[in-house]
């Protein structure tokens, strides 16, 4: 009686098709889940350096794509007028320590808390200008028994090319770069940076 009506044979010929599939398609699915296992990683996980020298150079290498991410996402959540900056480059690591007391200096043997210093390039916007600043870093971090933890920053701008003094230092401990370093921390220690 409804064999006339298109709706009534399109959906027949649908339940034909669904029925005829549906063995191969668990067969198939069967073959592939057997043949891939679920605890094969994408990528294999790599041990977070454990020597400051070698996890710096990792860090500096991912810090933009890190920091943009922070910037964006901040951008994102408390839309202003003004652009977010974006860091183009992160290098030019010191790992010569310097003491907290004025005027000493400490070789890296005596100091009891790793520190490294590297810069940033980045570029920032202010009333529709582009304006790339130079960013100088004193990063402070803590070695534990099996990662490295943040512990303090201090930082200062000056323009770039560096015509003008940098300004003087300021903790920047929550800033974006802080909070980029410390996601990086977090995955280098989860096994999941590229080696």
């Amino acid at each position: 009686m409804h064999t006339s009506n298109p709706a009534y044979r399109f959906t027949l010929i649908l339940l034909a098709l669904v029925s005829a599939w549906g063995p191969a398609s668990a067969a198939a699915q069967t073959q592939f889940t057997s043949s891939t296992p679920a605890s094969t990683p994408i990528r294999p996980k790599i041990e977070c350096p454990n020597r400051l020298e070698a996890l710096i150079p990792l860090l500096l290498r991912d810090l933009p794509s890190y920091a943009n991410r922070v910037s964006q996402r901040a951008y994102t959540e408390h839309r202003t007028r003004e652009r977010p900056g974006y860091v183009l480059l992160a290098g030019n690591p010191e790992y010569e320590p310097l003491t907290l007391k004025a005027g000493e200096y400490q070789s890296a043997t005596e100091s009891e808390v790793p520190q490294v210093f590297f810069t940033t390039l980045e570029r920032q916007y202010f009333s529709g200008e582009a304006f790339q600043l130079q960013h100088y870093h004193w990063l402070f971090l803590a070695q534990t028994e099996n990662s490295w933890r943040f512990v303090l920053m201090l930082s200062t701008v000056g323009n770039y090319p560096g015509d003008e003094p940098p300004t003087p230092p300021r903790d920047s401990s929550q800033g974006v770069i802080a909070q980029a370093i410390r996601l990086w921390l977090r995955d280098c220690q989860a096994g999941s940076i590229d080696s």
